[in-house]
C-alpha cells in the first residue's frame, strides 16, 4: 500500500479564504489572562469581507480572552481528520447584543445559506444573548495535509 504523504501548499489570502469557505469546523486559539493558551472547537465561516465568524456567548472564554487580546489564531478543519487544514493568524472584535443580531444573520448565511423565517432566528439570538466574535486575517500559513514526509515515498 503507498503511502500517504504530507503536502504543504503555499497560498495567498484570497485562497486560503476560499479553503475556509467551504469548510466549517475550526479550533480558536486565544490567550489566557496568565499567557497559556485557551483552544476552543467552534463553528465558523469566512463572511463576505474575507472576515472569520463565530458565534458564541459573552460570558464564554474565548469573548472573554479575545476582548483583553485580540490576537487569535484559527485552526481550519476539513471533514475528513486527515485532510487538509490550514491556520490563519489574526485579530478577533467581539460584537455584542444589540449589535450582534445583523453580524449574526450574515453569520448564519456563510454556514447554512437561507433561514426560513430570518424574525425568529433574530429574536431567538436576542433572546439567548448572544455575540460574535469577527476575526480580521493578518497572516495565513501552509494548507497543508499530514502524512509521511516525501523523502519516504516509495
Amino acid at each position: 500500500m503507498p503511502r500517504k504523504l504530507a503536502t504543504t501548499e503555499h497560498a495567498d489570502l484570497a485562497t486560503v479564504l476560499a479553503f475556509a469557505s467551504t469548510r466549517h469546523h475550526l479550533v480558536l486559539l486565544t490567550r489566557r489572562a496568565s499567557g497559556g493558551v485557551q483552544m476552543s472547537p467552534v463553528t465558523g465561516g469566512v463572511d463576505q469581507h474575507g472576515r472569520f465568524v463565530i458565534s458564541t456567548y459573552p460570558e464564554r472564554a474565548k469573548a472573554v480572552n479575545a476582548r483583553r487580546d485580540p490576537e487569535v489564531s484559527v485552526l481550519v478543519l476539513s471533514d475528513e481528520f486527515d485532510d487538509a487544514w490550514v491556520q490563519v493568524d489574526g485579530t478577533a472584535e467581539v460584537i455584542d447584543m444589540p449589535e450582534a443580531v445583523e453580524p449574526l444573520v450574515d453569520y448564519y448565511r456563510c454556514i447554512a445559506g437561507e433561514h426560513s423565517d430570518w424574525d425568529e432566528y433574530r429574536q431567538a439570538m436576542r433572546d439567548q444573548g448572544k455575540s460574535l466574535i469577527r476575526v480580521t486575517p493578518t497572516r495565513s500559513g501552509p494548507i497543508a495535509t499530514g502524512g509521511f514526509p516525501p523523502r519516504l515515498a516509495d
